[in-house]
């Protein structure tokens, strides 16, 4: 793992390519709490402009239509630490591109590095997720937006593959951090339709 568990740092390198995390079995599973398609559903329509992409993310892996809140906040992961490696290996590939501008090829150097930095830090919010620790899980994705950030700013223009990449990227750190504060006992108690634990009661509209 990249980092200590304990007390997160917002900055810091946590370098290493992380794999992609087991998503088998039920975490956290409730009688009658709301699981799969209908959760799925439910945590999309949060944002209406966003929903086509998350459903298409969310509904991704062979556990989708069981999932309980925990499952799909560790789907949502997944996909966005396979972007990063997605980005991490463009920004290797361009790198090596002697037709480059000095300026470009700068802000790709410093780039490969704060997406090193957002791959270590999806890996420890993986780890904190799994260990029920929803506010370190939330300073790590935190943490890995501010690292995209980073790199984005590091790259002259805004119409670069890079960039187009991190918004997605954006997008579904974004989608983890809606399902990260379902997870958090306190959010759930401001909202009726999310009833205690770590999988919300589903009421139906």
């Amino acid at each position: 793992m990249g980092g200590q568990m304990g007390a997160p740092a917002m900055a810091g390198p946590m370098g290493g390519q992380m794999g992609a995390p087991a998503m088998g079995g039920q975490m956290g599973a409730q009688p009658n709490a709301a699981k799969g398609n209908d959760l799925i559903n439910f945590i999309c329509s949060i944002d209406p402009k966003s929903k086509d992409l998350c459903i298409k993310v969310l509904a991704s892996d062979p556990i989708s239509p069981q999932a309980t809140l925990q499952d799909l906040t560790l789907v949502s992961l997944k996909v966005a630490a396979a972007n990063a490696s997605g980005i991490l290996t463009e920004c290797k590939t361009l790198i090596d591109d002697p037709n480059l501008d000095p300026a470009f090829q700068q802000g790709l150097a410093d780039c490969k590095q704060t997406l090193l930095d957002a791959e270590g830090q999806l890996e420890d919010t993986i780890a904190a997720t799994l260990a029920n620790k929803e506010h370190d899980a939330q300073i790590w994705l935190q943490a890995a937006l501010a690292a995209i950030d980073t790199c984005d700013a590091s790259i002259p223009g805004d119409d670069d593959i890079l960039s187009q990449q991190a918004v997605i990227f954006r997008q579904l750190c974004n989608f983890a951090i809606t399902l990260n504060n379902a997870l958090t006992p306190k959010a759930n108690s401001n909202n009726p339709n999310f009833q205690g634990g770590d999988a919300p009661k589903f009421n139906p509209k």
